[in-house]
């Protein structure tokens, strides 16, 4: 359900699938943010197409001279003034792309670009009436915050991929990888390259020395490679560009100028060498008598990563005992579904060129499709161990935090005649824990096999690169399984392909994938797998799935179909299917929540395409999703209709409501019957106030109910951003959330020999709030804060069984256990089911209350151009405290007064290009 907002340095107004539930709109909020847009849209439409251009955009061309004769090349200093860029002329007469498309910028920008045998030279000048006001603020490396300057350069000439690099006015660099015609931008690829900037009565200069070993292109005589340039005034929040490119024009790096007059310049191969150290201190509270939590450890470890240019399109990357730490910690999360939770990749062999591996199964412009479902989720390679050691009593364990990798090899890159290749191959180590008894003995059991990782990728464009068919195959293998770990899989293995076709100027598109998974392993892993949260072959309703406990594979598919149209005019789409069948199996080496669904969707969207007097721009959305499972049950259909708006003071608000008049669950129950969901009505709304001042805020709240009243929730997030001066920045944002659920999962028992389907009326309350504080010292040398308090409290009541899960009243579908029944002691409930004075089944008290404390400290330098020094302190408290206290209160007592585990972590790195 697309609404609008800022992509990364606000390249251009994009739209994020948000999909987001919950309660009572508030009139005035609704009329106004919603309302107020569709008013005001008609008079738009007729006044836009008075004025709207449509005629043919020309590509600029530039025909560049060789600096054969200079002395010496332009030193960078950002000055301009060495001799060198007086061999060419100035090309510039950019012109606005944000707000009021093809209308002339505020002030105007020039450049100039030579080139020599080993390097790419680009002078700039931005022209600036008040040089005072430029805005220079500080961050680290890609932060693109203030006034800035970039180049994308299309080397390959595909007109899909692009080499981005960025300077702001004070002299921070930003660079990134773009792909897929500018819908991926990669700000983990970190070239090598050089820029200083200057201020001067005219406005402000960079000078930028881009080396070719750097970029990625043929080896021909004469080259044409592409070329864009943007440029943000950030006080009007304006961008200008030298290439024309129409706001309803699909693409990116499609509708970029050329660059022509490349002659004899010879293909850099890379090779790039990065030895680096890592010291690592840890303390934490020593645990009385046991050997292995003493309350200090320590280590030091040595690595080697490298960069090898096979040839000038295609690079090998491969690292010897590599340092897969993180420097920022994952946020906290509880999830009561039962469904596993993402976290986003932050290692940075396997966040470089993460978009080559990409193979996402169902993305989507409506969302709610799944869209985080991908054949490859590199977290999966070095992971927690998955097993766990038998124990017997006054035993203590050391069990491994995570699986070493021994080695990793990547091979990737794109050929100038539209290959794109990805190899990526990992190993990592057998684990082990160790156990120590009551008499001192030690033994080991293995808790991680040894397991090979593979992925390939390869997709090739055609039809002028209108279109492309790629294909994807991962393997996952583990070698000698032991009777502990006889739950996993010997071998998994997933193969698919992709394809889309755009035609009419890429206005519209046809696309899809599809994918096949093999898994392979002992009867008791596949049974495993069968009911598995993701699976659960064994519901009892369903005739179309059934546990069968002496197979040895499961084969499944899954794939998505659509079409769309996303330019020319206001109007866009797109419609759809996906599905995924009961035994497709990703979680091997990829991520997948849920099989055995069939979903349709469908997006239609309106975008105004001139700016007024009110807006800047507004679009409203419309959305539906239909689901069923493999044996033919209907279980899903929602409706949304949404709005954002940019409005003229630069603020950015949105508004969607949400209905869902049918919803059943396979999953609920885990393992149950198919389980009737009350048909419920959702909200969301955001409002962020102008990112450009100082002093900024954001609110975001959505709310939840169903009709019947058996569930409700809210959730807020404000935020609050200060940058007192340009080198600091302090942002604060709590968060708050309230879920009421009457029909709460609680176990699956037994009581005199007939299922017990265990729910309960939760009452859960989460706090947390995120701190965060930057200081940049300069470009090169930053300080940065990150921590987060986090509480969440579960108080169960009202215990019941199903009995009816099909049906229409929810008082209809369960049995309450009423007081006669149910009695706690000692934090055990107990059940007299049948009111014979026995007890039936009993289980433990449910509640809960997770607390904790997560926080990193970093210092980052990069004393030279990719070799960086990082001292990193990491504190983690984790509690579990008394569910009857309050939040404040229990927060403040697991929190205060405890001792924490310390990580202090220094690792060094030395980047020699060769």
């Amino acid at each position: 359900m697309p609404w609008c907002n800022c992509s990364k340095k606000g390249k251009s107004l994009s739209h994020i699938n948000q999909k987001q539930p919950p309660v009572r709109t508030p009139t005035i909020l609704f009329a106004l943010l919603f309302c107020l847009p569709l008013l005001t849209l008609a008079q738009e439409t007729e006044s836009e197409s008075a004025v709207q251009d449509t005629t043919e955009v020309i590509p600029k061309r530039i025909y560049l001279t060789k600096a054969i004769g200079m002395e010496k090349p332009p030193a960078i200093d950002g000055l301009l003034d060495d001799a060198v860029w007086n061999i060419v002329d100035w090309t510039g007469d950019y012109i606005e792309f944000q707000p009021d498309e093809n209308t002339p910028p505020s002030y105007q920008t020039k450049f100039k670009i030579v080139y020599d045998s080993k390097n790419l030279y680009i002078g700039v000048r931005c022209y600036d009436a008040e040089p005072d006001e430029i805005v220079r603020r500080l961050s680290r490396r890609d932060g693109f915050d203030g006034d800035w300057v970039e180049f994308n350069i299309d080397s390959y000439h595909d007109k899909r991929s692009a080499f981005s690099f960025t300077v702001t006015a004070a002299g921070v660099k930003g660079d990134e990888f773009i792909s897929n015609n500018g819908n991926n931008w990669d700000g983990s690829w970190n070239p090598i390259w050089y820029t200083k900037t200057n201020i001067d009565g005219e406005g402000w200069t960079a000078e930028i020395r881009i080396p070719l070993s750097q970029l990625k292109f043929a080896g021909s005589d004469n080259q044409v490679w592409g070329l864009q340039s943007t440029r943000r005034f950030f006080r009007a929040e304006e961008r200008s560009l030298w290439q024309r490119k129409p706001i309803d024009q699909p693409g990116w790096v499609s509708e970029f100028g050329e660059l022509h007059g490349l002659k004899n310049i010879e293909p850099q191969k890379q090779l790039e060498i990065q030895p680096y150290t890592v010291t690592s201190g840890e303390t934490y509270e020593a645990e009385a008598g046991n050997p292995f939590r003493d309350g200090n450890e320590s280590d030091i470890t040595f690595g080697l990563d490298a960069k090898i240019g096979i040839t000038n399109d295609l690079t090998l990357d491969f690292t010897v005992n590599p340092d897969f730490g993180q420097v920022e910690a994952d946020p906290s999360a509880i999830a009561l579904d039962g469904f596993q939770i993402f976290f986003r990749e932050q290692r940075p062999f396997f966040v470089e060129n993460k978009n080559i591996f990409d193979f996402r199964v169902s993305q989507s412009e409506a969302g709610n499709t799944f869209g985080q479902d991908n054949v490859f989720y590199s977290r999966r390679i070095g992971r927690s161990p998955q097993g766990f050691p038998n124990t017997a009593d006054g035993e203590f364990v050391d069990q491994p935090d995570n699986t070493p990798i021994i080695g990793a090899a990547k091979f990737s890159g794109k050929t100038q005649d539209g290959w794109a290749i990805g190899v990526l191959e990992s190993v990592t180590a057998k684990r082990y824990a160790t156990i120590v008894d009551p008499e001192g003995g030690r033994r080991r059991e293995m808790v991680e096999p040894l397991t090979n990782y593979f992925v390939g990728r390869l997709q090739k464009d055609f039809n002028d690169r209108n279109s492309y068919i790629g294909g994807v195959f991962t393997a996952t293998n583990r070698d000698n399984l032991t009777e502990n770990l006889d739950f996993l899989h010997r071998s998994a293995f997933t193969g698919g392909l992709d394809f889309k076709h755009q035609w009419n100027n890429r206005d519209w598109y046809f696309g899809g994938n599809i994918i096949m998974s093999h898994v392979k392993g002992s009867e008791s892993a596949i049974q495993n797998t069968q009911e598995s949260i993701t699976h659960l072959f064994q519901r009892v309703d369903a005739d179309h799935v059934d546990v069968d406990a002496d197979r040895t594979e499961l084969t499944g598919t899954g794939g998505n179909l659509q079409i769309g149209k996303i330019g020319n005019g206001h109007w866009r789409f797109e419609s759809g299917a996906t599905w995924r069948s009961p035994e497709l199996e990703l979680n091997d080496i990829g991520f997948q929540r849920q099989a055995d669904d069939i979903r349709h969707y469908t997006w239609v969207g309106y975008q105004t395409l001139k700016p007024d007097s009110t807006f800047r721009r507004v679009g409203i959305n419309y959305n539906h999703w239909s689901a069923w499972d493999f044996g033919g049950n209907h279980n899903y259909l929602q409706f949304n209709t949404n709005s954002w708006q940019n409005w003229a003071n630069n603020w950015f608000t949105n508004l969607g409501v949400n209905i869902a008049p049918i919803q059943y669950s396979n999953f609920a129950l885990r393992g149950g019957p198919r389980l009737r969901q009350s048909p419920w009505m959702s909200f969301w709304n955001g409002i962020n106030t102008d990112n450009r001042k100082k002093v900024r805020f954001n609110i975001f709240h959505n709310g939840r109910r169903t009709l019947d009243n058996s569930f409700n929730s809210y959730f807020i997030r404000a935020g609050v951003t200060y940058q007192p001066v340009n080198a600091i920045r302090v942002s604060a944002f709590p968060s708050f959330n309230i879920n009421n659920d009457k029909l709460q999962y609680v176990s699956n028992l037994e009581a005199n020999g007939n299922p017990v389907y265990l729910n309960g009326e939760i009452e859960q309350r989460t706090l947390s709030m995120s701190f965060r504080l930057n200081y940049t010292i300069n470009p090169n040398l930053t300080i940065q804060y990150w921590g987060q308090p986090f509480i969440s409290r579960g108080r169960y009541s009202n215990f019941k069984s199903i009995t009816d899960p099909l049906a229409r009243r929810f008082e209809d579908r369960f049995m309450q256990y009423g007081d006669v029944r149910i009695s706690l002691v000692d934090g055990t409930y107990n059940v007299d089911d049948d009111l014979d004075g026995d007890t039936d089944f009993s289980f433990g008290n449910p509640d809960f209350s997770f607390v904790q404390f997560r926080s990193n400290l970093v210092i980052r330098w990069e004393y030279i151009p990719g070799s960086e020094i990082f001292l990193v302190w990491s504190q983690d408290v984790s509690q579990s405290g008394d569910p009857s206290e309050g939040l404040f209160t229990s927060l403040g007592d697991n929190i205060f007064g405890q001792k924490p585990q310390n990580i202090f972590l220094l690792k060094a790195t030395y980047r020699f290009v060769l």
